[in-house]
This record gives C-alpha cells, structure tokens and sequence, in this order.
C-alpha cells in the first residue's frame, strides 16, 4: 500500500541526533523503518539527509518532527530549512502527554524518537518557519535585558539583606553597588540598540507606533509582543494569541461532584505574560475604559488578579487588532465598543470577559 506520509522523529541532544523514521499507509497503519544516531553538528546533518534520503520512499510529503529542547535544536531547524524541508517543532509537554497513552516503560532516547514520529504521523503538523530576522534580533535583546532586570532585583534584594545585618560588610556593600551600575549600564545598551533596530526597519517602527498608541502600552511592550510572536505571523485569532500566550481558561467540570474554578492555562509563552502585567496596572490607573472594566469585574468577585487578568487579554488582543488593521487606538470607539458589551451581557459569570473572544 502506498504510504500517506513519512516522519522522522528526532530526539535532540546536546550533542547527538536520535532518529526514527516512520510512515502511514492508507490502511492507516503505522510502521517504523529504520533508526539510526547522528551527531548534531553540520556533518551529521549531511549524513543524517543522506540517511533518510536512503530509507525513504519517493512520492510521500516528509516531515522532520523535533522538541522545542532550548537552544540545541536551532541550529538544525535552521539547516533543515535552507534545504527546503518540512520541518515542525513541537512542544515538550505534548510529547510527554502522548508518551503515556502509548504505555512505554522504558523510556530512552530511541524510544522517545520513536514516539516523536508515531505523533507526527498521527497529527495534522503545522509547518515551522524560521522567524523574521528583525524579530529574532529583537527577541534576543529584550529576552538578555529581562534577564538583567531579573539580576539586579536578586541584587537590590542582597543589598538590603546586607545592611539588615547586625555587621554590614562595607565592602560586600560596595561590589553589589558595582554591579547595580554595571548592570543599569548594560541595560541602558540593550535599550539603546533596541531603539535602534526598530528605527532602521520602516514596518516595525510603524507597527510599534500603532501598538504603543494604547494606554499603558510602551515602545519596549510592542516590541516584545512582536518579538515573542514573529509579527503575529502565525496568529490567526484573538483566541489562538490569548491560548499562545496562556492567557486562556482552564476549566475542569464532571457530573454534579468535579467543579474546578476556571483559571489561566499558563500553558504558553511566559514572556508574553510578563510583558503585559505592567501595561495592565497602568491602564487600569490611566484608561478610563479598562480602569471602570477593572472596577467592575472586582465588584463583581471580589478577586483583583482575577480582574488584572483580564486587562492584560484584552491589552493584548487589541494590541493584534491595531496591528492587523494598521490603526491607532481609538478611545471614543472602544468606550462604544464596551458599553454596547456590557448592554449586552446575559448574566453575571465570574469569567465571562475573559471567555469572550
């Protein structure tokens, strides 16, 4: 029978590629042909396309499926891409999930390859393709300026353990002050090339532009979201960018006994969560929409991060809005907008704003 579609499962390491490859025949029958072991270096990925190329058949879409597994599985997505395969990067927790409704025991790196490709072969895959290049730089420069932000909290939190003592140190004192400034320095660089970046490419400083005319939202907030999501380039929905996000809900209910309170996934992009908390906490204080949308969700279950929440969905969704329309904010339409919703609510759930897509 001819097979419907080829896999490679890849099991990516630091330094070694495990490989499975696998296909579907039209009886929907799952075989796994070969398996081999490469290293993750650009010779092994010649020898590992020479080694599929081999062991393939003609005629049949192939795709290469990996793990999102930090860093060590860019480069090759990157390589397989400039040889015009189909590559498709999936994320870890689905892997693992799928693993346990196949029952493996022993679990390895062959048998997580192998299980990799049996997911590919039974899932519709999205295609990968490698960010724009102004929105990986981008992403590289406010991920490296989040992180030293986050180095001089632990340090600010050092100092004042420090002078807390009975017996400061004077000079223990004196080096954590020298790394505040260092670090204050490198983030007034990171800042500046940022600024830079978006000045040099026309698109993007327009598209900032439109995004930071929102209350509460800054050059640096548009810019991360642009970032995190390649220019929403995959994004095709409010609901898919509040799910990418995990900003959507979680709800559990079974029968009369199971009634899980609804909550965030959290099952998303974390940077994109912690960009819009901010922005939320200024346009509840600045925005007269958001402040009384804030004011009425509090009143209505008494919990703020609840409500907070929910800002931070709707800054976001309206953020991709302006961008997709190539518009300013417009507050007189918004307050229409939110007025004719609130008119129209049917009763008063505790999530239902934050379930509207």
């Amino acid at each position: 029978m001819n097979p419907l579609k080829q896999v490679v499962g890849i099991d990516v390491a630091k330094d070694e590629l495990v490989c499975t490859l696998g296909l579907i025949r039209s009886n929907l029958k799952v075989e796994l042909t070969s398996s081999s072991v490469f290293k993750n270096t650009s010779s092994g990925f010649v020898k590992l396309l020479s080694w599929v190329n081999k062991f393939s058949e003609d005629n049949c879409d192939l795709y290469f499926v990996m793990e999102a597994t930090g860093v060590y599985h860019q480069k090759f997505a990157y390589w397989l891409n400039s040889q015009s395969q189909k590559v498709a990067i999936v994320l870890p927790n689905k892997i693992s999930n799928f693993m346990r409704t196949l029952e493996i025991k022993t679990i390895t790196d062959k048998t997580a390859s192998e299980a990799i490709a049996r997911f590919g072969l039974s899932r519709e895959l999205d295609t990968w393709q490698p960010a724009n290049e102004v929105y990986r730089s981008l992403k590289q420069l406010t991920r490296e300026r989040d992180q030293i932000v986050d180095e001089r909290t632990v340090i600010k939190n050092q100092i004042h353990a420090e002078k807390s003592e009975a017996y400061p140190n004077a000079n223990t004192l004196k080096r954590l002050n020298e790394r505040i400034k260092l670090l204050g320095t490198q983030e007034a660089q990171i800042k500046k090339e940022i600024q830079q970046l978006i000045e040099s490419q026309k698109e993007v400083k327009q598209a900032i532009d439109l995004m930071s005319s929102i209350p509460g939202v800054g050059q640096l907030t548009a810019a991360i979201v642009l970032a995190e999501t390649n220019g929403f380039e995959l994004i095709r929905n409010k609901r898919q960018l509040s799910s990418y996000a995990g900003l959507d809900i979680k709800e559990k209910l079974s029968g009369i006994s199971v009634k899980g309170k609804p909550k965030i996934s959290k099952k998303g992009n974390r940077h994109l969560r912690k960009a819009m908390h901010l922005p939320a906490l200024t346009a509840v204080k600045h925005s007269p929409i958001h402040k009384d949308t804030y004011a009425r969700l509090v009143g209505r279950h008494g919990i703020k991060m609840k409500a907070l929440v929910c800002i931070q969905r709707k800054l976001l969704e309206l953020m991709y809005i302006l961008f997709k329309n190539h518009t300013k904010y417009n507050a007189n339409y918004q307050e229409k907008k939110v007025l004719q919703q609130n008119a129209a609510e049917p009763s008063n759930l505790a999530f239902a704003d934050l379930n509207q897509s």
